[in-house]
């Protein structure tokens, strides 16, 4: 198959997944009739923060990846799914789906309705990262991949479609770092650009899916998670791992206050040390897994 092909069939794909959302994101729920009253003094701060954290985010990605490494814009083939063995598809689709989340508590501090902050957090989120994208672009080491372009579009909206598909909202992503080897050894400048030290993981709330009648009997605050990491990445013997353990849903803890909820609910997009089991390759118990 044809570079040419590849990138149809690329395309092809993000534009059905677009379609879809936008099928899910259009009609209006009960939450879209609540009107928006903007405070456009608290706008204009989140604003600020944004242009101030966008020209921040620019500087230390170009410092990381781009210092130093221009060319022709162009499309990344050859590497796009062996790089990392595709363990930067998560990382290109967590980060987008926590700037989501992110954005749309401001956009809701500023006024918004939470369909709208949620449109608009999402729609921003995806620039940002189009704009990465497109950098990466002109880049002779990296160039523009299909692949984490699609990984962002649907983290940016993954939040859209739950607020839309309310069972979704007990599947949630969150990620973790533990120092490796390789990092030690100074592979990388800083621990989340190592992959080998970036766990992944579904956190799924295992007491909302029970039956109302069982709930009593599943402490809601004790989640099941499924991990993910890739070890020994310079080496022929790469490969991925996978775990199967406890998450902390710290959003069901005590604390009503709302710097408490704050917290626990930004808290809990890292998965904090629980018991796990590596299931693939080979079977490890941690008593706490990082």
């Amino acid at each position: 198959m044809s570079n040419i092909d590849k990138m149809k069939r690329r395309f092809l794909l993000t534009a059905v997944v677009f379609l879809l959302m936008m099928k899910c994101i259009l009609p209006q729920t009960s939450s879209d009739t609540v009107k928006s009253n903007i405070d456009w003094g608290r706008l204009a701060i989140v604003g600020g923060v944004t242009a101030a954290w966008f020209t921040f985010g620019y500087v230390v990605q170009n410092n990381l990846w781009w210092k130093g490494d221009k060319s022709k814009f162009h499309f990344e083939w050859r590497h796009d799914w062996t790089y990392a063995l595709g363990e930067d598809k998560f990382g290109h689709f967590f980060f987008p789906y926590l700037l989501t989340n992110i954005y749309s508590q401001a956009f809701e501090w500023t006024g918004m309705n939470k369909s709208k902050s949620l449109l608009y957090a999402a729609s921003f989120s995806l620039f940002y990262e189009t704009f990465v994208e497109i950098r990466d672009g002109f880049s002779k080491q990296w160039g523009f991949s299909w692949g984490d372009f699609s990984a962002d579009f649907l983290g940016a909206f993954y939040p859209v479609l739950q607020n839309k598909i309310p069972v979704l909202k007990n599947f949630n992503f969150k990620i973790s770092f533990y120092p490796s080897e390789r990092f030690r050894n100074g592979s990388n400048k800083v621990i989340f650009d190592d992959y080998e030290s970036t766990y992944d993981w579904l956190s799924v709330n295992v007491h909302n899916l029970l039956p109302i009648s069982w709930r009593k009997y599943y402490p809601a605050f004790i989640n099941i998670a499924v991990g993910h990491s890739v070890k020994k990445l310079d080496t022929e013997d790469r490969h991925h791992e996978f775990y199967i353990g406890l998450d902390w849903n710290l959003k069901a803890l005590p604390g009503n206050g709302w710097f408490a909820k704050l917290l626990k609910r930004n808290l809990n997009y890292y998965h904090l040390p629980a018991p796990a089991i590596k299931i693939y390759r080979g079977t490890v118990w941690y008593g706490l897994k990082f």
